[in-house]
């Protein structure tokens, strides 16, 4: 398949842990609700429409890239359309976020699930989405893939929607944990399938989000978390290489998973995307150089005034370094995120390290 040749591969270099010139910057849920274009598409399509419509998932993906110079696309998706290929019905309420009619409830609501999932028939709008997308960047910027962790994915499948304690779905730890390890086996296979079809499809980076690994203790993220990340880097990277595939630099990025850095910088991923919680000179130094750090500046930082997002970039530059490094926030960027303090701070990355990196 015949791509557009790419005219910025700075955050793949930054990924390899290649020398830059200036830092790269991409933020989280870069493409949304607090665009009036993205709006003005979500107030005539439903979200999931949006999500199974190749050409709309396209338009909003390039959104952010028209309007900022960000030095990567993420394509338009959503962590919830693996549980959809399992055959689970999920609803996006307005006002609610996401709802499943149909929770798993008791382990036995496992044998329920369409498994094994053929992705290339349930996930191939968004296999769709991505060569269009990569063709209309015209090589502009790489375009990013993603999926949800095996932890994040079943605890949705089981709490039915957003909970601030996930008490639902931690008692299966407790209380089920063969069946919960079993769970977790079937999501991270439909995963590792996923996240090969979508390089297949053209994506040049990937990221799992596992965004409710922070409300685990540690010695539950061990068990439960840590041995799927682990299988899921391992296993992509294999079958890439083994259908001769582009073997692309892999993200995890384990919200609110401050203890867990040394063990997740050891898994095999290129990048590991830390949140607003983590000193950047603790985790350098705790995940060691064998691995690009991506994030950190708190979402809510874009509020402030741009000579403060200016002034708090610069902290954060200074304190990753600008080699091996990737900036972006430390989660997804907020709805009511002014889009001028979003420029702010994407220029002020790439102005302010080319300044520091100009000085050595």
């Amino acid at each position: 398949m015949e791509f557009p040749k790419l005219a910025n591969d700075l955050i793949l270099r930054a990924a390899k842990g290649e020398q830059v010139e200036q830092v790269p910057v991409w933020i989280m849920r870069q493409a949304g609700r607090y665009l009036q274009e993205f709006q003005d598409v979500r107030a005539q399509h439903d979200f999931f429409t949006i999500c199974r419509t190749p050409e709309l998932a396209c338009e909003v993906t390039l959104q952010p890239i028209r309007r900022f110079a960000l030095d990567a696309a993420i394509i338009f998706s959503d962590i919830l359309v693996v549980p959809q290929a399992l055959g689970m019905t999920v609803e996006m309420l307005p006002g609610k976020g996401p709802h499943f009619p149909k929770p798993l409830e008791q382990p036995d609501d496992i044998k329920s699930l369409s498994y094994p999932v053929d992705v290339n028939k349930e996930l191939n709008y968004v296999f769709a989405a991505i060569t269009l997308t990569r063709h209309r960047l015209e090589g502009k910027v790489p375009l990013i893939g993603f999926c949800g962790s095996p932890w994040t994915l079943m605890s949705y499948m089981i709490e039915g929607g957003g909970s601030p304690t996930l008490s639902k779905a931690k008692s299966w730890l407790y209380q089920h944990q063969e069946a919960s390890h079993r769970l977790l086996q079937i999501i991270s296979d439909v995963c590792v399938d996923f996240l090969v079809g979508q390089v297949q499809a053209g994506a040049q980076m990937l990221q799992v989000f596992e965004s409710h690994g922070g409300i685990l203790s540690n010695q539950s993220f061990t068990t439960y978390c840590t041995p799927y990340l682990g299988q899921i880097v391992r296993r992509v990277k294999e079958k890439l290489s083994k259908n001769d595939l582009p073997v692309v630099p892999i993200t995890v990025f384990a919200k609110g998973s401050h203890y867990a850095i040394e063990e997740l910088s050891q898994l095999g991923y290129d990048i590991l995307g830390l949140d607003w919680t983590i000193q950047p000179q603790d985790a350098r130094k705790t995940a060691g150089g064998s691995v690009t750090l991506q994030g950190n500046l708190d979402p809510c930082a874009l509020y402030a005034s741009k000579d403060e997002i200016d002034r708090m970039t610069r902290d954060m530059l200074t304190q990753f370094g600008t080699q091996r490094y990737i900036a972006n926030l430390g989660h997804g960027i907020y709805p009511t995120m002014n889009p001028d303090n979003v420029k702010a701070f994407v220029d002020s990355v790439h102005s302010i390290s080319r300044e520091i990196i100009n000085q050595k």
